[in-house]
């Protein structure tokens, strides 16, 4: 009962072992489905799936049906306009990271975007470039396509320019990774993502943030660096660029700081007054169009000599096969590069799906990803994935769902075939400071460093170790070396868990570690172990080696020194050397007597001592005759707690039972507590118990155990049946054993008699 008022609550009930309260309290049979059944309920159709299958297949269908269209239209038209104008800006600046010409920069923000209109859950992310991925593809460009040398030996290039042969590769590798994102939606494995944690993808993309930047400088600076790929890429890339700095066009480089200070400057102010402004100013969009009216007027083309965009073509390209070829030497990178698309997009739209209050689906993303990248790549459009930037804008100029998405499309579907002319004039180095000055989020995160150093020092590792891996040795082998790491600092945190020796809170039914807490309660002979994770086959020796040092002494050792000694006493008998008095057993022999040495039959020194032949039952925490030195054993309970036990594997289970089996043989008696009832029933179907390991062990809490301890074994002094008395009642009363010194006994053994 709850007693108001006093904050403190009263218990009263049986004390239950496993056994007791399954004979008490009767279990629901549940009945479980076998593999036959789940196959055949998932081929079963019916009107209902269908119905399912379709909305599914096609959220854009539930939307529409609850599409608002007074309240939300206006919203979706002003986001779409401010959205298209940021896109074709940054269509045109990524595609410089992906060593293309920057108007097929465009085809990436609109193809996907249409497919992902009609596939995507999210209603707010914007799809299109995202620089991160855009720079994998132009490592894989350059590596097939070096801009000095022939390119790769490729059935298929023969006839093309290099700006062909690189559009084939862009779109090719796209292909390929649409159809692994694709074939992932498919299969249901869109919890693959679950393995990236915010730390590898914070490292990670900090990381492609440098390369970024350091791809950009010879755009900035208007110098000729050929594109590299590979291990080191950044290292001779800044060589080659710091080896003709004395080259770098002043006009190119005085364009650019105007346009990042000023870019920089008003995306402070759409930051700090984002509440008051009816929607941010799309300066960059701004800054482009000013841009381009001055290269223009000025002629910076000729009279500067400013590398410029260029000629855009009116209208779209062909459709076009992938290269099977590419296929095959581009397999490596295209899992990757799908595997972080995915994930980033996924991350976005997590974030709006919250914010906003609706459901979206991890293996539909995949499939509508996927989808978006195989159409988009048949149209000579490069990887898609989102923006945060964009999405940003999408968001907060008041999007409500892809409607807004798709007025994005048709904007760039305007520049493209329109008034591309326009953007002829606009020189390269604006669109490398816009992509510079975009990098600001994710060049921030490095400060998260010392913040994960002193909260996490594992995650900070992972942090540290991608960033560098993906820097010096490129992204895709940087991502595979920061997983390895992931993926080690889980292995090691659950083979070498922090167990702990538990202790109880003086006067309550809680159960603490003893080296925190000074107000605790250790009966005599009681040790309470708890090990905080699942026990398989990596990490049974570490916990038999923790269990070892809790106790204080190793079983088997204490086991067969025993059976030695057993051994040594019946010789010492036959021979009439030992005899049986009043007073026990007493040596009449006056000479030293050595301890045997008899190394035969030693697997008989792991089994359990055998009295039967003896007149006396040993104690083997008293004096032994004959100067029989045998090892004390002052414990003679363990609870194991297994409440943080998750499963049991194989292994686990062998040497689970192994350790409970000499614990045992030393006649220390072992109770597990709060174990998961799939573990229970586990060692049941795996033939767990025998004559030796009992299903009685296993207690319902582990006060539960406890209490049939202190039964079991009542303690001797008074100050510490007081004691007793305040656990048994399991009530909050406060500090009533308080400066009972006796009752702490941390790091030293108390002397149980038997």
């Amino acid at each position: 009962r709850i007693r108001q008022g006093w904050r403190q609550y009263v218990v009263a009930r049986p004390l239950y072992s496993e056994d007791a309260f399954a004979d008490e309290h009767e279990k629901i049979h549940r009945h479980h489905k076998t593999l036959r059944h789940h196959v055949k309920q998932y081929f079963t159709c019916d009107l209902k799936r269908a119905k399912n299958a379709a909305l599914s297949l096609l959220p854009f269908i539930g939307w529409m049906r609850i599409y608002q269209l007074k309240e939300w239209l206006l919203s979706d038209i002003v986001s779409g306009v401010s959205t298209g104008l940021v896109a074709v800006l940054q269509g045109l600046a990524y595609s410089l990271l992906a060593s293309l010409p920057p108007w097929y920069g465009l085809f990436t923000a609109f193809f996907p975007v249409i497919i992902y209109f009609f596939l995507g859950t999210s209603r707010h992310i914007s799809v299109g470039a995202f620089p991160v991925l855009s720079l994998m593809v132009g490592a894989v460009v350059t590596r097939l396509v070096p801009d000095e040398g022939p390119p790769i030996n490729i059935t298929g290039f023969e006839g093309l320019t290099s700006d062909e042969q690189r559009v084939m590769v862009a779109a090719s590798v796209t292909f390929l990774m649409g159809i692994m994102q694709l074939a992932m939606g498919l299969l249901q494995v869109g919890f693959i993502v679950m393995y990236l944690s915010d730390t590898l993808v914070s490292g990670f993309t900090t990381a492609a943030a440098i390369h970024i930047l350091v791809s950009q400088l010879k755009f900035v600076l208007g110098l000729v660096v050929p594109g590299l790929s590979g291990p080191l890429s950044i290292i001779y890339t800044l060589e080659k660029i710091f080896v003709q700095i004395e080259k770098t066009n002043v006009c190119d480089l005085v364009t650019s700081i105007l346009i990042m200070v000023v870019v920089f400057i008003v995306k402070e102010i759409n930051d700090r007054y984002k509440a008051k402004l009816p929607v941010p100013i799309p300066i960059e969009v701004i800054m482009t169009v000013i841009a381009c009216g001055v290269s223009y007027a000025f002629n910076f083309r000729v009279i500067y000599k400013v590398d410029v965009v260029g000629r855009i073509p009116v209208g779209y390209e062909s459709p076009m096969a992938p290269n099977m070829q590419i296929f095959g030497e581009t397999a490596v990178e295209a899992f990757p590069m799908a595997i972080v698309g995915f994930a980033v997009a996924f991350s976005v739209a997590k974030v709006y799906s919250v914010k906003h209050d609706y459901i979206i689906d991890g293996n539909q993303e995949l499939i509508a990803f996927g989808a978006s990248n195989i159409v988009g790549a048949a149209f000579k459009s490069f990887a898609a994935s989102t923006a945060l930037s964009r999405s940003a804008v999408q968001e907060s100029t008041g999007g409500k769902t892809q409607i807004a998405g798709l007025l994005s499309a048709l904007i760039v579907m305007v520049v493209t075939l329109a008034i591309g002319f326009l953007l002829e004039p606009l020189p390269k180095s604006v669109l490398g400071a816009v992509v510079i000055v975009n990098l600001k989020g994710m060049l921030m995160q490095i400060r998260e460093v010392p913040y994960l150093w002193r909260r996490d020092r594992p995650d900070c590792v992972v942090w540290v170790v991608t960033c560098l891996a993906s820097i010096l040795l490129g992204l895709d082998l940087g991502l595979a070396v920061g997983l390895g790491i992931e993926l080690l600092t889980v292995v090691f945190r659950a083979q070498f868990p922090r167990c702990s020796v538990l202790a109880n809170i003086t006067g309550t039914d809680i159960y603490k570690d003893r080296k925190d807490y000074m107000s605790i309660y250790e009966p005599e002979g009681v040790k309470i172990f708890r090990i905080p994770s699942p026990i398989f086959f990596a990490n049974i020796d570490f916990f038999r080696g923790k269990l070892v040092e809790a106790v204080g002494f190793n079983p088997l050792r204490v086991l067969r020194k025993r059976n030695k000694a057993l051994r040594t006493i019946r010789k010492l008998l036959k021979k009439g050397e030992l005899q049986m008095t009043s007073k026990g057993l007493l040596l009449t022999s006056s000479g030293p007597i050595e301890e045997s040495e008899d190394e035969s039959n030693m697997e008989e020194l792991d089994q359990p001592s055998d009295f039967k032949d003896l007149p006396v039952q040993v104690n083997w925490n008293s004096e032994l005759p004959a100067n029989i030195q045998v090892p004390r054993v002052d414990v003679h309970s363990l609870i194991l707690d297994f409440s943080a036990v998750s499963f049991l594997d194989i292994s686990a289970l062998k040497g689970l039972k192994a350790a409970l089996k000499e614990l045992i043989r030393v006649e220390v008696e072992v109770y597990i507590v709060a174990c998961d009832e799939y573990i229970l029933e586990k060692l049941h179907s795996c033939k767990f118990f025998d004559d030796e390991v009992k299903s009685s062990m296993f207690f319902l809490t582990l006060h539960d155990a406890m209490l049939h301890i202190l039964e079991k074994h009542p303690v001797n002094s008074e100050k510490t049946k007081v004691c007793e008395k305040v656990i048994t009642t399991a009530t909050i009363h406060g500090n009533q054993c308080n400066g009972v010194s006796s009752l702490r006994s941390r790091d030293k053994f108390v002397h149980v008699s038997n």
